[in-house]
């Protein structure tokens, strides 16, 4: 552990790579899968549910209410990222193809993550609660955004079919164990403030997310559609497009006069975009196209915002002192 301070890298972004390595080279699958699927599901329950019990009633209030906040999420999300995507996709066409031209703008449109966008946040010892409404707002409103945009953008055929089963997920899942934690707050706190490591469980929420989807992509034989040039080509575009939104949702946040907290809800909620929303979406959206194709993009954006967005993380959850103080 002193050497990786002394490298400056973090725990966190190693565990991160670990899991990646694994599951390209033991990607799960069958009822192996099932079950990470299981674990992962009540990991992420388990996790709303502290954040839940941590946040007093008024800072949620406070959340609720910070509308200039959700706005500049919510413009990043969907509108900001696809208008990069409508030029990376004309610049990168020539390079990579049509499809795979296409899937960097389809990862663009597609809603923000909800677990490791507040993860993060609370990580870096952001506004959680403000975080818990603006990324959940983006996930439910991307059910219904996400197609119309890739309508009037893209180039599909076949049908779109809208279903409430992800709003139903995201509510099960996400926000009734939020509520309930609320709700048992008085109760669980005098445990969970006793847990001095409890910020390890964020964090080991993460690396299971990053190890399923990588191996679902693993398992579907992503990889040997395209070459390593057109990876590496890849690669340098979600790098380049997830710094330019990294930095001006920081300028926008900083403009606006947000407060160091809210700054981290703007950065880490309007820089994501979900892998676990995005991949059933192209299922339906691109019926009897090479779906595989399409989402690879995605697929390695997200792995790229997770490990770029756990060092941003860290750094700030360093620069606001002690690493396992309780998240507000």
């Amino acid at each position: 552990m002193e050497l990786l301070r002394r490298l400056r890298i973090e725990p966190f972004i190693l565990a991160i790579l670990a899991a990646v390595v694994i599951a390209a080279f033991l990607p799960v699958s069958g009822g192996a899968a099932t079950t990470l699927g299981w674990v992962t599901t009540i990991g992420i329950a388990v996790l709303f549910f502290l954040y839940g019990a941590r946040l007093e009633p008024r800072e949620l209030r406070a959340g609720l209410r910070h509308w200039r906040l959700h706005s500049i999420v919510l413009g990043a999300t969907f509108i900001l990222f696809p208008l990069l995507g409508l030029l990376g996709q004309w610049l990168l066409a020539p390079v990579l193809g049509a499809s795979l031209a296409a899937g960097f703008l389809f990862l663009t449109l597609v809603p923000s993550t909800v677990q490791s966008s507040i993860t993060f946040v609370a990580i870096a010892r952001g506004h959680v609660s403000a975080a818990v409404v603006s990324a959940s707002v983006s996930n439910l409103l991307g059910v219904f955004i996400t197609p119309l945009l890739v309508f009037a953008l893209m180039t599909t055929d076949g049908s779109v079919t809208i279903t409430w089963g992800s709003v139903g997920k995201i509510a099960l899942q996400l926000l009734l164990p939020f509520i309930v934690g609320q709700i048992f707050r008085d109760r669980i706190l005098p445990i969970t403030s006793k847990i001095k490591r409890l910020a390890l469980f964020d964090k080991a929420v993460i690396v299971l997310i990053v190890y399923a989807a990588f191996s679902e992509g693993v398992a579907e034989g992503i990889w040997t559609m395209v070459g390593v040039p057109q990876v590496l080509g890849l690669v340098g575009a979600c790098i380049v497009l997830l710094a330019v939104v990294l930095s001006l949702t920081e300028l926008a946040s900083r403009a606006l006069g947000f407060d160091d907290r809210d700054k981290r809800v703007v950065q880490f909620c309007g820089s994501k975009k979900s892998l676990a929303t995005g991949l059933p979406m192209a299922a339906v959206l691109f019926v009897g196209q090479p779906v595989g194709l399409l989402v690879l993009p995605l697929m390695i954006f997200h792995q790229i915002q997770l490990i770029v967005c756990a060092w941003l993380a860290g750094r700030y959850e360093r620069a606001a002192g002690e690493p396992d103080a309780k998240v507000a």
